[in-house]
């Protein structure tokens, strides 16, 4: 009876540790899933591009295109942080309803400062 009770014990232990860290993996890449913006193409044509960003809160956006102009309508306001890279960081309020005119220049990440979510509308020129 020891030595089974033992052998089950020996068995199911180990299941519980690799459980357990599968379960802090998957966590940690659900963690990671949130950090970024999600974007949603509304239109591609030849001359401009519409999409929807949603910044949660903490998310990050990579990817701002910094080639060309683009119109930004704030759907729900917020503040987002740009970092360029030479370091320089910059705060950007947005106000639901407020439309902005962004003109070309440098490139930067976009990361959601507040504690509320933000959903800018943009149409690009390309």
């Amino acid at each position: 009876m020891k030595k089974s009770l033992g052998f089950l014990v020996g068995l199911v232990v180990p299941a519980f540790i690799v459980a357990g860290s599968m379960t802090n993996s998957s966590v940690a890449q659900e963690k990671a899933a949130k950090a970024t913006a999600t974007q949603k193409v509304l239109l591609d044509g030849d001359k401009v591009r519409v999409y929807e960003v949603t910044y949660k809160p903490g998310a990050e956006n990579t990817s701002v295109p910094s080639s060309s102009s683009r119109v930004v309508r704030a759907l729900k306001g917020g503040t987002i942080q740009r970092i360029y890279s030479d370091g320089k960081k910059e705060n950007v309020t947005y106000k639901a309803g407020q439309v902005r005119l962004n003109e070309p220049g440098p490139g930067y990440t976009a990361k959601n400062i507040g504690k509320t979510q933000i959903v800018l509308y943009v149409v690009q020129v390309k």
